[in-house]
């Protein structure tokens, strides 16, 4: 029985606050940056102007670096759908050898950025790697092909989240209805697009929409392939312009209000509400087993793309091991050593880059996991006025790119209460004691000046990026748990919070512990903002720290591969256990 939600004052007060919290560290860096893009006075932030948007428009250069970033996240979906859903529908609609590693395996891409398997795809197909070694060529994707380079990167990168998607959707399908339309004599692939595909649609652009933005605004391939003819990269290196320039801010905008238009092009296209089901999935289907040729060609279809996409990986995992110099022009490397994995945890600089991210990752952890529960329940269990605001805004940090946030922060720092003046909107504070305070920018905080000190801001753009997934944990669990449990503790007596406390939060801890790893492994490994709020070489973060790396003659492309290693363990166990313990919900995470 459904127990009727809880409305009051207090739960509005809290969804209240929680829009408060997100509209101070979500909507005002995004504010900043719209702003700044019209703004007279860059280094005020004053004034109306079209120019520097015009200025944008006029420039050959900054025009390519958009059309380009457009059409890598354009072919980095549709090569991503095209490798996703045909495994998805193999997996959904049959049985065969090795189902079930295979479908574990199918996550594997998903333990390494793009950005260092970069470092990888450079040592298997540079003009010297191990493959034109093998095959006698000269195939330089580090030169004319590195546009396909990035492409075929992400692509290999970030298909899972459309198989995670695309495989939901499909177990949510009544079978009555493919054998409907196979009674009618309609064959299998025009029972694919008539009807399955018409179905599962929605939920398809879900999982492409993650991958649309992800690739439209990724900093870090293109920055590793060193193909700078692309808007985030252009963005990137404009960075130590923002306090006096608006081209940054220009440039960031236009990149938002691209991704926004990708989105909504595809909603309309593609996203719109599915065909009706009278039942969903309303009987199981008689799951046909593949056996012999077909079972074995199933098989090594989910065994090709597999060992495709961890190529990169183990283009890492051998130059991690390799001795410096020593793999050039051979196909293996004809020298191995341990050093460098032993830098990669040793070296001052390493130890100090995985001791900040530990800081930092734990941190946005535990204010996740403190606004995730909250939000969770205030969503799932109440009737607080603004819940359904609340739960949007929670999943925008989902459709907003990582970079345009990370800019915002930037932004944020050059404004008061960190930097300038009291803003004319609260002239109306009463002069002296009140007053003086706050004209003395009240709080120390930057990113661009001689004393950095990124670190808050890290740990909260962190959170903020990362708090859909814990939202949606505590959602899912709570809408599993019945709501009678905590209404008898409340009427033996316990408090609401006690009840929570002690009823609730350990019946979804697994899926706070689940989301939760997730926080912490994508925080761990997060590019842009480590990249942009991370100034000074005693902030960095891993990821940061790996391209300070790459950067290095000598050992460094070495060390930084062994750093990527380390991260390969991290991610991938934390991944296992996070699948294990919300299993094929693992799709709705990765959801706008």
């Amino acid at each position: 029985m459904a127990l009727p939600k809880r409305s009051g004052l207090i739960p509005t007060a809290l969804c209240l606050a929680m829009i408060a919290f997100l509209a101070i560290f979500l909507l005002y860096p995004i504010g900043l940056t719209v702003r700044g893009a019209f703004a007279a006075d860059a280094a005020t932030g004053t004034g109306f102007t079209l120019e520097h948007v015009r200025l944008i428009a006029k420039d050959p250069v900054l025009v390519r670096g958009l059309i380009n970033a457009g059409l890598i996240a354009v072919c980095t979906t549709a090569l991503s759908i095209i490798i996703a859903l045909p495994l998805a529908v193999l997996s959904a609609r049959y049985r065969f050898p090795l189902q079930g590693a295979f479908q574990s395996a199918i996550l594997a891409p998903l333990i390494l950025p793009p950005f260092v398997g970069a470092i990888g795809v450079r040592a298997l197909v540079g003009r010297e790697g191990m493959l034109n070694t093998l095959l006698g060529t000269e195939f330089d994707i580090l030169g004319n092909a590195r546009f396909w380079g990035v492409v075929a990167v992400e692509a290999l990168h970030l298909y899972p989240i459309i198989y995670l998607n695309a495989t939901a959707a499909l177990a949510n399908l009544d079978p009555a209805l493919d054998e409907s339309a196979e009674n009618l004599g309609a064959g299998p692939w025009r029972r694919f697009f008539t009807v399955t595909l018409p179905l599962i649609r929605p939920g398809l652009f879900a999982g492409a929409t993650i991958v649309l933005i992800w690739s439209l605004t990724d900093l870090g391939t293109p920055l590793m392939f060193d193909y700078t003819k692309v808007t985030p990269v252009q963005v990137f290196n404009g960075l130590k312009e923002v306090s006096d320039s608006a081209e940054p801010y220009a440039l960031t905008l236009v990149l938002l209000t691209s991704a926004v238009l990708l989105y909504v092009t595809g909603k309309f296209l593609f996203g719109r509400k599915g065909h009706a089901m009278y039942a969903k999935a309303a009987r199981a289907a008689d799951t046909p087993r593949l056996t012999g040729l077909a079972g074995f060609g199933a098989a090594a279809a989910f065994g090709l793309v597999t060992l495709t996409a961890i190529l990169p990986h183990l283009g890492v995992a051998l130059t991690a091991f390799a001795a410096p110099g020593q793999w050039y022009g051979t196909i293996l490397p004809s020298s191995w050593t341990l050093s460098n994995m032993e830098q990669a945890l040793g070296h001052p600089d390493a130890f100090g880059s995985i001791r900040n991210s530990l800081f930092l990752s734990l941190g946005a952890v535990f204010i996740n996991l403190f606004i995730g529960l909250m939000v969770g329940y205030l969503i799932v269990r109440t009737k607080a006025r603004g819940r359904t605001l609340l739960d949007s805004l929670c999943m925008l940090p989902l459709a907003v790119p990582g970079l345009v946030m990370a800019f915002g922060y930037v932004a944020m720092t050059l404004r008061w209460p960190f930097e300038g003046t009291l803003p004319s909107w609260l002239g109306f504070l009463p002069e002296g004691i009140v007053r003086a305070p706050l004209d003395d920018t009240p709080f120390d905080l930057e990113v661009l000046g001689s004393t950095p000190n990124p670190f808050p801001l890290l740990i909260l753009a962190y959170a903020v990026r990362r708090l859909p997934y814990i939202v949606r944990s505590a959602a899912a669990g709570l809408e599993q748990t019945s709501g009678e449990l905590e209404e008898a503790a409340v009427n033996l007596g316990a408090s609401r919070t006690r009840a929570v406390r002690t009823v609730i939060v350990p019946l979804i801890m697994a899926n706070l512990i689940a989301g939760s790893l997730l926080v912490f492994a994508f925080s761990m490994l997060e590019v842009s903002d480590s990249l942009i709020l991370a100034q000074r070489s005693q902030d960095f973060p891993i990821t940061a720290r790996i391209f300070a790396f790459t950067l290095r003659l000598g050992d460094g492309p070495y060390i930084a591969s062994a750093m990527g290693v380390w991260c390969m363990a991290l991610l991938g166990a934390t991944l296992v256990g996070a699948t294990s313990m919300i299993g094929k919900k693992m799709g709705a995470i990765f959801r706008v």
